[in-house]
């Protein structure tokens, strides 16, 4: 599947969308389910409970913001994938965050609960045909493609993992 063009998301993702690399989206998505399940698995509840400032999240909270924000991403690629034009809000990930006490959850959990979102977003973007894939509707007031939003979790996650291995110590 072709990279999504610039007047298929907002500015703002181009930084994510470019980290992802040509080929299948789903292909991706599905190495990175093994990859970070892997990784994920390393972890024991000391080491994620880790935050490298004080004002910053812990790997916990890293692993929730994921699930939370694929569950988002994926919503928004199911909603324009159907042909619905209800225009979509923001997503405020640090009040999102601060809500979802990932802090007070087994790291096992949390790793779990992203590995079983991910299976969902597979089976939701499996089930999309070409028509589908090329839809947009607007979110945040910007255009936007299923497909695009496909491309933005896989980057997502990629700045993620990045900063888990730059400033956290921890990588695959």
């Amino acid at each position: 599947m072709q990279r999504p063009l610039a007047d298929e998301y907002a500015p703002f993702f181009h930084g994510y969308i470019q980290r992802v690399p040509d080929g299948p989206i789903a292909r991706t998505l599905e190495r990175h389910l093994e990859q970070q399940s892997r990784l994920f698995a390393t972890l024991d509840d000391t080491r994620a409970a880790h935050r490298y400032a004080p004002d910053k999240w812990s790997v916990r909270q890293i692993i929730g913001h994921l699930a939370d924000g694929e569950r988002v991403m994926a919503y928004r690629a199911l909603t324009i994938a159907r042909g619905d034009t209800t225009p979509l809000p923001p997503f405020e990930e640090d009040l999102w965050t601060a809500s979802a006490n990932a802090d007070r959850l087994p790291t096992w959990k949390l790793a779990e609960d992203w590995r079983r979102v991910r299976l969902a977003t597979l089976s939701l973007l499996d089930g999309f045909d070409e028509a589908a894939w090329t839809r947009r509707g607007t979110v945040n007031a910007n255009t936007t493609s299923a497909r695009a939003l496909a491309w933005i979790i896989a980057g997502h996650e990629l700045h993620h993992l990045t900063v888990l291995a730059e400033r956290y110590g921890i990588s695959t």
